[in-house]
């Protein structure tokens, strides 16, 4: 008889790493500050490996069965918001035990994500673009794939050019299995493939995918106009500090500049715009007359 077949007092006995992957599942949860979940849809193996070895210290990664994983987490009461957690857990998923911040392991992840050959039934996740230019392909029964995807192309010194760069996908379409391999012929690679974090868990806090994605470029630019904002308004306030002194001794220098030269104050700095504005107004005194009749 196997090992799962065995009863023993009327319980069940389950394999050794069953047991112990259970037994982890009860550990993990309590002994790291974050818990995420990753759907493995599309994830190359090789790729695992790589993120398992680069981050061993940091991070546990476990394939287990939902259902074990479920039963484990159902036996921990004091850890809030598990429940819910757990209930994320659908089709075959990685678990992550980590302290690290759920967003700085989603951008982590977001790193090491590559691009795949597209199969047919695959959904475009942007547009999908063939380059112009030489494809390196011999003409013969290809041109016809070239033909039925609206690809224009030219040929040129034994091979199949491309015209101009042509759109032959939207994202959302569904791509053909002939398109698809059209596209593995010319070595596009438009499906993106790697660890996402779907859900996380941290301090009591729920995270979804959609709340754990971080446009860097975004929050920099915000940053930095939030920083110029505050400037800003600590210049127009007259609020000293290391960053505001020198732009405010540079305004209170005009405004006492634009004041002498107001007041007709004399100075070296003065003299030169108060002899142009005494110009320009006998100017404007001169043509006033002269409109009279009186030159």
């Amino acid at each position: 008889m196997s090992g799962s077949s065995i009863m023993s007092g009327g319980r069940k006995s389950y394999p050794k790493k069953k047991r112990l992957m259970y037994q982890e599942m009860m550990k993990f949860p309590k002994e790291y500050n974050a818990l995420a979940i990753s759907n493995l849809n599309k994830v190359r193996a090789s790729q695992l490996m790589q993120l398992r070895k680069k981050f061993r210290a940091e991070m546990k990664f476990r394939v287990v069965k939902n259902k074990v994983v479920q039963r484990a987490f159902e036996k921990i009461d004091n850890i809030p918001r598990l429940s819910e957690f757990s209930n994320k857990l659908e089709g075959q998923c990685l678990l992550l035990f980590t302290n690290t911040n759920p967003f700085r392991l989603n951008l982590i992840f977001d790193k090491s994500k590559i691009f795949l050959p597209a199969k047919g039934g695959d959904i475009a996740p942007t547009e999908i673009i063939v380059p112009a230019g030489n494809t390196g392909i011999t003409p013969g029964p290809v041109l016809s794939e070239f033909k039925e995807a609206n690809v224009p192309t030219k040929i040129d010194q034994g091979s199949i050019w491309v015209v101009k760069d042509t759109r032959v996908a939207k994202p959302g379409d569904q791509i053909s299995q002939k398109l698809a391999s059209l596209l593995s012929k010319l070595d596009v690679k438009p499906i993106e493939a790697g660890i996402s974090v779907s859900c996380a868990l941290a301090d009591g806090l729920l995270f979804t995918d959609e709340d754990l994605k971080i446009d860097l470029n975004a929050y920099v630019k915000e940053m930095a106009k939030g920083a110029s904002e505050g400037l800003n308004l600590a210049i127009l306030c007259g609020y000293l500090t290391p960053e505001t002194v020198r732009p405010l001794i540079l305004q209170a220098g005009q405004e006492a500049l634009n004041l002498s030269i107001s007041a007709g104050y004399l100075t070296k700095d003065t003299i030169k715009p108060i002899l142009l504005n005494a110009y320009a107004q006998s100017l404007s005194v001169s043509n006033l007359v002269k409109e009279k009749g009186y030159a």
